[in-house]
């Protein structure tokens, strides 16, 4: 029996729960990229999902099952951006107060959404305090429920449920890639391909300047860094979960970084050639697969597209730099 903190189950669980409240979103094909990639890719866009973001599927997840009394006391989280606007969206849905423990260097229109949604935000700096102990003492202080952002059964089980489509939709993949930062998404997509391809290869997709998670795959166990400095604010996370990181050590295959240029470029690509606006860390598992971190040729490949949320004078200085 599997000691994992997820199992497909909870993945098809999920699915259930989010069914009808969550988009299922496109998955796009693009022939330039196959060209370039001498494969054939799959993007599954979850740009295009509620909050613009895949984490509305593990924040839904999570809420649906709060008990009357966690329900009553509301819900906290800390998070960079997409989560903050996945909880208080899903807890508005749900009838819950949310309150958001966000970073003071949030992007504008991330912090916005979180309040449109009717989240109390909360500010903290990123780089002298640390989120976690503060989401935990204003859950002790206020009666509330932390649902953190990715290292959470629930969450993990629900944004699983983005592979499970892709894999409904393109059947048996030979790889699947997916952006990593604190590995929610990337445990919970490994959990679905080992059960619907079980011969697929995952792998997880990184800021260069952010290789925790590569270096925690090597060594076995969970690597601390500093906040790292990359454009890919939603993967400036410090270190893998410790649910993330069982599911990742088991079921993930291998794990690569992308430099944030690769990801500008990637930026590019979609915006020039598929017409989608993605943000940088939504750019992460494309980048890998376009600037050949990893050899594709010959196979049919699974690209997560995590997101699509950066405010639009921001998009525009980075797509519009000369290299």
């Amino acid at each position: 029996m599997s000691t994992l903190p997820i199992s497909f189950e909870d993945v098809v669980a999920a699915h259930a729960r989010i069914g009808g409240v969550a988009h299922r979103t496109p998955v796009l094909t693009s022939r330039t990229a196959n060209e370039r990639a001498g494969a054939e890719l799959f993007f599954k866009c979850e740009s295009f999902q509620r909050i613009g973001a895949f984490k509305f599927r593990g924040a839904y997840n999570a809420i649906a099952q709060f008990t009357p009394e966690q329900k009553a006391g509301g819900v906290i989280t800390f998070s960079s951006g997409n989560h903050a606007q996945a909880i208080a969206l899903a807890a508005q849905l749900l009838g819950v107060k949310a309150v958001i423990v966000m970073p003071n260097d949030a992007p504008a229109i991330k912090v916005a959404a979180t309040r449109g949604y009717g989240g109390e935000v909360i500010f903290y700096d990123r780089f002298t305090e640390d989120r976690e102990a503060l989401g935990k003492r204003l859950a002790a202080e206020r009666g509330l429920t932390l649902i953190p952002p990715y290292d959470h059964p629930h969450v993990m089980a629900g944004q699983g449920t983005a592979a499970k489509e892709l894999f409904e939709e393109t059947g048996a993949l030979d790889m699947l890639f997916v952006p990593l930062g604190g590995g929610g998404l990337l445990s919970g997509c490994a959990t679905a391909a080992h059960a619907l391809a079980p011969a697929c290869t995952v792998i997880g997709v990184e800021p260069q300047a952010g290789d925790d998670g590569k270096r925690s795959l090597q060594s076995g166990s969970i690597v601390h860094i500093d906040t790292p400095k990359t454009i890919a604010d939603g993967a400036q996370t410090q270190h893998l979960g410790q649910h993330t990181f069982a599911v990742i050590r088991e079921r993930v295959s291998e794990i690569v970084t992308v430099s944030d240029a690769e990801l500008v470029e990637t930026m590019k690509f979609f915006a020039s050639r598929m017409k989608i606006v993605v943000e940088p860390t939504g750019c992460l598992a494309a980048a890998a697969v376009l600037e050949r971190k990893v050899e594709v040729r010959g196979k049919r490949v699974g690209i997560v597209v995590s997101g699509g949320n950066v405010d639009l004078q921001r998009f525009s200085e980075l797509v519009g730099a000369q290299h």
